[in-house]
C-alpha cells in the first residue's frame, strides 16, 4: 500500500529488503509495485553485479524505513552493517525517515527508547508508531503508522522544511569554495614528523557537501588515507603548514568561501636535519618555531564579499577562545568542537559543534555522523548569502 502511495506520488521508489523481510511478502509483489528491481543482497545473485550502498545513499532523496523493526533500528543506532539496508544507511546523504513497528513491550523497552534517541539526535525523522491491536494479540503502541500518513509525513518535510533548506543550499551553486583539511606534517628528519591525530574525515566531508550542493570545490589536504569525494574541482595535496599556506594563497583571490578545516601544525622544528637522528644520547632538545597561522593571514586581505569559515578544537574555556579566534582571524564562522565531549574530535565519525557567527549568535547540535556535520554548516553559511 505504501508503495503504491509513493508510486502514484511519482515518486521513483526503490525497495530494499532483508532476508527475514521476504518471509513476509514476496520480492517480486513489491518489485510490480515498485517498477524495479528488488535489492536484497550486496551481489546479484544471477551475474555477480555490485549492488552499490553508496550510490544507493547518494541517489535517494529520502530513505525510508518502514517498518523498522527493533532488530533494525538497534544496528541503525549502532554503526552495525550487515545487510544492504543498514550499509545503504550509513552511505545516505538525505533525511532517513524510520517508521517503526513491533510488539508494545519491545517498543517501551529501555533499549529500544534508548536507540531511538540516538538515531533522533543525529537528525533522522521519527515517524511514530500507531496505537491498536498488535501481532501479538495485545493492544498498545507499536504498530506502523499507517501508509496514508506515513507518506503525509514525507510530504510535509518536502513540501516545508525540506523545501526551504533545499532553497537554502541552492545559493551555493556555482560558488567557489576552498576547504583544507587533514593534519600537516613537519620533519624532525627524513623518518620522523611532528603531526597530529586529524584524519581528514571532517574536511572531506565539508568537500562532499558542497560538492553535492552544486559548488566548485578546491580541496588542500594534508596527509590522510580519505579518499576524495567524486566531482571536486581540484585536490591539491600538501604535507607542511607551509605548504599549504602557499597553496591556499594562489587561490584565494577567487575563492567565495573558504573552510579552514585542517588540523595544521603550531610549530615545526626549526633546523630538521638531513639525515636520520641517531638514537644515541639519553635526552633530545628540538629547537621549535611557529608556523604560519594559514586563517589569520588570508584574514587580513579577506574581502567583504567573502566567507571565511574556521575551526576551533578547544579542552578549556571553549566559548572564550573560540571567539577571540574568531575575531582574531577575521572569520564569519568558527565552527567549536571541545575534546570533552564523547564522539567528537580527531579519528571519530561523529562530531558534535557548536557554530558561532560575527554576531556572537551561537547554533548548538548534536552529536551526529561528520557527513551530517558537513550539512548543518553548509546550512548555516547558507543562511549569511544574499
Amino acid at each position: 500500500m505504501l508503495i503504491r502511495l509513493l508510486v502514484k506520488e511519482e515518486a521513483g521508489v526503490q525497495v530494499l529488503m532483508t532476508d527475514l523481510a521476504k518471509s513476509f511478502i514476496t520480492p517480486l509483489t513489491l518489485a510490480t509495485l515498485s517498477k524495479k528491481p528488488i535489492l536484497v543482497d550486496f551481489y546479484n545473485p544471477e551475474n555477480g553485479d555490485w549492488n552499490s550502498h553508496v550510490d544507493l545513499g547518494t541517489w535517494a532523496d529520502a530513505y525510508l524505513i518502514a517498518p523498522a523493526t527493533a532488530n533494525t533500528i538497534a544496528k541503525m543506532a549502532h554503526g552495525i552493517a550487515d545487510n544492504l539496508l543498514l550499509t545503504t544507511y550509513l552511505s545516505a546523504r538525505c533525511p532517513v525517515f524510520v517508521a517503526p513497528a513491533m510488539d508494545l513491550d519491545m517498543f517501551v523497552h529501555p533499549a529500544t527508547r534508548e536507540n531511538l534517541d540516538i538515531l533522533q539526535k543525529r537528525g533522522n525523522l521519527i515517524i511514530e508508531p500507531a496505537t491498536g491491536e498488535l501481532a501479538s494479540g495485545l493492544e498498545g503502541k507499536g504498530r506502523m503508522e499507517e501508509p496514508e500518513k506515513i507518506l503525509q509525513a514525507l510530504q510535509d518535510y518536502f513540501g516545508s522544511a525540506g523545501a526551504e533548506k533545499k532553497k537554502s543550499l541552492s545559493k551555493l551553486k556555482g560558488k567557489t569554495v576552498l576547504i583544507t583539511a587533514g593534519p600537516t606534517f613537519e620533519d624532525l628528519d627524513p623518518v620522523r614528523f611532528i603531526g597530529n591525530h586529524s584524519t581528514g574525515k571532517m574536511g572531506y566531508a565539508l568537500a562532499a557537501e558542497f560538492r553535492s550542493a552544486g559548488a566548485k570545490v578546491i580541496l588542500v589536504s594534508g596527509p590522510t588515507s580519505m579518499k576524495p569525494p567524486e566531482g571536486i574541482r581540484e585536490l591539491v595535496a600538501v604535507r607542511t603548514a607551509d605548504q599549504m599556506y602557499s597553496e591556499v594563497k594562489s587561490r584565494i583571490s577567487g575563492c567565495d568561501i573558504a573552510v579552514f578545516a585542517a588540523a595544521v601544525a603550531d610549530y615545526k622544528p626549526s633546523s630538521p636535519a638531513g639525515q636520520k637522528i641517531k638514537s644515541t644520547e639519553s635526552h633530545l632538545n628540538i629547537q621549535l618555531e611557529k608556523t604560519v597561522d594559514i586563517a589569520f593571514e588570508l584574514g587580513k586581505t579577506k574581502k567583504q564579499s567573502q566567507i571565511f569559515v574556521g575551526f576551533a578544537l578547544e579542552t578549556e574555556k571553549e566559548i572564550e577562545h573560540a571567539l577571540g579566534k574568531l575575531l582574531r582571524k577575521n572569520l564569519d564562522f568558527i565552527v567549536l568542537n571541545s575534546l570533552r565531549d564523547e564522539g567528537a574530535g580527531f579519528g571519530h565519525d561523529t562530531n558534535k559543534i557548536r557554530i558561532i557567527d560575527r554576531d556572537n549568535k551561537i547554533y548548538n547540535f548534536g552529536l551526529k555522523m561528520k557527513t551530517e556535520v558537513a550539512h548543518d554548516i553548509l546550512e548555516t553559511i547558507s543562511k549569511k548569502i544574499d
